[in-house]
């Protein structure tokens, strides 16, 4: 993503058309370098936009996060149209991210959509650095430990979605007529919130001897500066989102996929990709 050359050839190459954005430093990772994450999270995503706009691309999808809100943003139901002053270097680059997005879409004339996802939690790929790996990180360790220390509180609340709504919703926001949108880089889309401890309480539903405890760590701090919960009528309004799971389908068809994929084999934690925030 850094390499624009790289990119640019690519897409003369195989005569890309739409371009899914989706290579960042996560929050977690972007703390400890934060140099690192605006080189890649803001130098990427303006390569990609240039040779979009250069080579014509029909439609852009860079991907927002709840991290562009932070702790004077309202935390529960939290609106799309509200003060955005994140605390984190990746919060600052999604922010930023919005805002190029929309500026390409209004003076060139790109078709650039982005939605604000919160954490995304998948049974393909382990963890790899964000802050709310911990709802990944747990499923892993429940079966591979029947325990799990989280690093957030148990009572700690965040949104989250289910990797199948997660594309679900990229792909009904990128096949919407653009006449349909009076938003573009900025849709918040909600899945289900929940607290740490009630997605423990869940688990141990299916798994009896499992236990969690709670051990937070610098990650805590960035958890309780994001929402609770996300307002999400204009992506219901504009586009028809809806999503799929909630918390108890989500937790059985993780476990059922998780059992699936690695037949009593121990599966791994040390991923590098994973779409957490």
């Amino acid at each position: 993503m850094t390499d624009r050359n790289a990119i640019e050839q690519v897409v003369k190459r195989y005569e890309i058309d739409t371009i899914y954005h989706m290579a960042a430093i996560l929050s977690a990772v972007g703390e400890e370098k934060p140099q690192l994450a605006w080189n890649v999270n803001m130098g990427g995503l303006y390569n990609v936009l240039e040779v979009a706009r250069e080579y014509k691309i029909t439609r852009v999808f860079l991907p927002s996060s709840i991290a562009v809100f932070g702790p004077e943003t309202p935390r529960d139901c939290t609106p799309q149209e509200t003060v955005l002053h994140p605390t984190t270097i990746y919060g600052v680059s999604k922010v930023a991210g919005e805002l190029l997005g929309d500026y390409y879409c209004h003076r060139f004339g790109l078709d650039v959509r982005g939605l604000r996802y919160p954490g995304i939690i998948s049974s393909e790929t382990p963890p790899g650095g964000g802050t709310t790996d911990y709802a990944v990180e747990i499923f892993y360790e429940a079966i591979k430990h029947k325990r799990y220390t989280c690093f957030v509180r148990e009572d700690t609340v965040l949104p989250m979605m289910y990797m199948p709504d997660c594309i679900k919703a990229t792909i009904a926001l990128m096949e919407s007529d653009l006449y349909c949108l009076k938003h573009h880089c900025n849709f918040n889309v909600a899945g289900m919130s929940f607290a740490a401890g009630e997605l423990a309480a869940e688990i141990k539903k299916h798994l009896p001897e499992f236990i969690c405890d709670y051990r937070p760590d610098f990650r805590q701090q960035i958890a309780d500066s994001w929402p609770k919960s996300l307002d999400d009528r204009p992506a219901r309004e504009e586009w028809g989102w809806k999503p799929s799971y909630d918390l108890a389908s989500m937790t059985t068809d993780m476990l059922k996929c998780l059992h699936t994929h690695y037949g009593g084999r121990n599966p791994p934690l040390n991923g590098k990709t994973h779409l957490s925030r």
